[in-house]
């Protein structure tokens, strides 16, 4: 990217910067760009797991992210319920959405899935 700045100033001080359209348009995608690398740098960083597609695209047609999610781990209801210290019935009425899990409960499943808790909270 090259660009031709005329720069107006006040005193000796500069004051404006004076461009052509298409190089701010330049500019401005370049910023957009770098913006948008460091964020996926972050999110790369953050050590967070990333889905398969499909996943991502249960979740995202509506079905319960929990029960999506234990069967990516491939773990079955009565093991996770047993994990998290509640009855299978309970957690097949969660994932049925027939019952809401308290916070506890949640933070339970979602520690035992190695998961945030933000990915099941609906």
């Amino acid at each position: 990217m090259k660009i031709h700045p005329q720069i107006i100033k006040q005193g000796n001080t500069p004051f404006f910067v004076v461009l052509q359209y298409e190089e701010y348009e330049e500019l401005v995608d370049a910023i957009e760009e770098s913006e948008d690398r460091k964020s996926i740098d972050e999110f790369r960083t953050n050590n967070s797991e990333a889905f398969p597609h499909v996943v991502a695209k249960e979740i995202a047609e509506g079905k319960n992210p929990i029960k999506v999610l234990r069967e990516y781990r491939q773990i079955s209801q009565v093991a996770l319920a047993k994990k998290v210290n509640i009855s299978r019935q309970y957690l097949n009425q969660i994932e049925n959405r027939t019952r809401r899990g308290n916070v506890k409960v949640l933070k339970q499943i979602a520690l035992a899935l190695n998961i945030q808790l933000d990915l099941i909270v609906e």
